[in-house]
């Protein structure tokens, strides 16, 4: 494997410090007017949402809100061989044809010349993919990878190596070859950044315990997202989302596009909201492991969408709905003027879903990437009087590393003792009524109201951070 240079970050200071050093973050920066596109790759299963609270980091520094454009590809999942076609999922030249055509949408509306462009995870793959082959290199000015399965996820002989995330796959092994006289893994002209955590990457391991095959060697080590000819950045037990969607990636990745500290990492509040996003679905396959589901970004034309204020320390609906939409083939379930420093709940009701009361902490910024997904009640939790998803979509639960509690107690179900691999947490309750539940992570607490099993109901905690 290639020498690849990297930076090891032990703290938000030295994230500025480190980076200012390195010479290919030292291009003059922009004033606000002149603040290039901005366009946001989200990774495997994962929709513009996720990149929600980047863009508001970026936007309390003073990027422009209409230089900033978070996409959702319709069908996210990677197929499992990159050959054959699956019902439900991309491959490699889809994804990649889907961001190119975003990029010339984006660079028609704004006149710009040249993008930046921000990927996560699978993300990387495609931007890496469309700057290397599908003209890319013409049309962005800087890349930042976080997290980026750069060289596989594993690399086993006869282990799934058609598939994208495999070291020996075409994809991995094409975009990998060399390039110039140092042999650099990146596409020339272009400005390369990549983000990646010391150790706690679930998809930068060398043991197979996180793609089911515990104790088996993956052949890939802590520093597979690194790529030889790019700035590498290692930040210390950030998980696999975190590498993109922390407080120290914004601050890395503000240093890099424009060569100065970011005046803050903390989200400015605003005093005018205005939400909005788009309220999408779970497709069924017969392909798929026991759920039967998959994720996609397709909307759930005619679902019904109430939003509620609620008690933020309770969860209880404080009168009627204060929004109501029925969506339609755009999947948009706004615009919604909210207010700040209020906690609302969002009611969804679709054929084929339980009827979904999601409850967030209260919103700091407007934002158009607020996407709603309802969820299914699984055979096995019919015997329960309720249920609760606590859900941690920017990032991933750790016992070790993290203070949290779901309705009191700090085991939370289904994370492991060690390691950053779970992102959500179900507790099944079997008193009957309803009553409060609150989940708490490192200061963030989301509450909300049980509701009956027993009549279709399932109660969803979303964390913002």
């Amino acid at each position: 494997m290639h020498t690849r240079r990297t930076v090891l970050i032990s703290g938000l200071a030295t994230v500025i410090t480190a980076t200012m050093l390195t010479a290919c973050a030292t291009a003059p920066s922009p004033s606000l007017s002149e603040r290039p596109p901005v366009v946001f790759m989200h990774g495997n299963g994962d929709s513009a949402a996720l990149w929600q609270t980047t863009i508001w980091r970026l936007e309390s520094n003073g990027w422009p809100r209409d230089r900033l454009f978070a996409v959702d590809q319709p069908m996210p999942l990677a197929r499992d061989d990159d050959t054959i076609a699956q019902p439900g999922r991309t491959s490699t030249a889809e994804s990649a044809a889907f961001l190119q055509a975003e990029v010339d949408k984006v660079l028609k509306a704004t006149g710009a010349s040249k993008v930046v462009l921000l990927g996560n995870s699978r993300g990387g793959n495609t931007i890496r993919n469309y700057v290397q082959n599908n003209g890319g290199d013409a049309k962005v000015s800087a890349v930042v990878l976080g997290g980026n399965p750069a060289h596989g996820i594993w690399n086993i002989p006869g282990f799934n190596e058609r598939s994208e995330f495999s070291a020996r796959s075409a994809l991995i092994q094409q975009l990998n070859t060399p390039k110039g006289p140092s042999g650099d893994e990146v596409t020339p002209g272009v400005r390369w950044l990549t983000l990646r955590s010391d150790s706690n990457d679930k998809f930068a391991q060398p043991d197979g315990v996180w793609i089911g095959a515990p104790g088996k060697p993956t052949n890939i080590g802590y520093d597979a997202p690194a790529l030889k000819g790019a700035t590498n950045i290692v930040l210390p037990r950030v998980d696999h989302r975190e590498t993109s969607f922390s407080a120290a990636a914004f601050a890395a990745t503000w240093q890099f596009l424009t060569g100065e500290a970011p005046k803050t990492t903390t989200v400015l509040p605003e005093t005018m909201l205005v939400l909005d996003g788009r309220l999408t679905g779970l497709g069924i396959s017969s392909t798929e492991p026991a759920s039967g589901q998959f994720t996609n970004n397709l909307a759930i034309v005619g679902a019904q969408l109430a939003v509620y204020t609620v008690d933020t320390s309770t969860g209880v609906r404080l009168g009627a709905p204060v929004h109501r939409k029925t969506i339609g083939a755009d999947g948009r379930w706004g615009p919604f003027t909210a207010r700040p420093v209020t906690a609302y709940e969002f009611e969804i009701t679709a054929p084929g879903y339980a009827t979904t009361h999601i409850y967030r902490s209260p919103f700091p910024r407007s934002s158009s990437v607020i996407n709603l997904r309802p969820e299914r009640i699984a055979p096995a939790d019919r015997d329960a009087s309720a249920i609760v998803i606590f859900s941690r979509p920017r990032g991933y639960f750790d016992a070790e590393r993290d203070t949290m509690r779901l309705d009191g107690q700090p085991a939370l179900p289904g994370v492991p003792p060690r390691g950053s691999g779970v992102s959500s947490s179900k507790l099944k309750l079997t008193s009957e009524g309803s009553r409060t539940v609150a989940g708490e992570f490192n200061g963030e607490r989301v509450s909300g109201q049980t509701w009956p099993v027993a009549q279709g109901n399932i109660t969803l905690l979303e964390l913002t951070y």
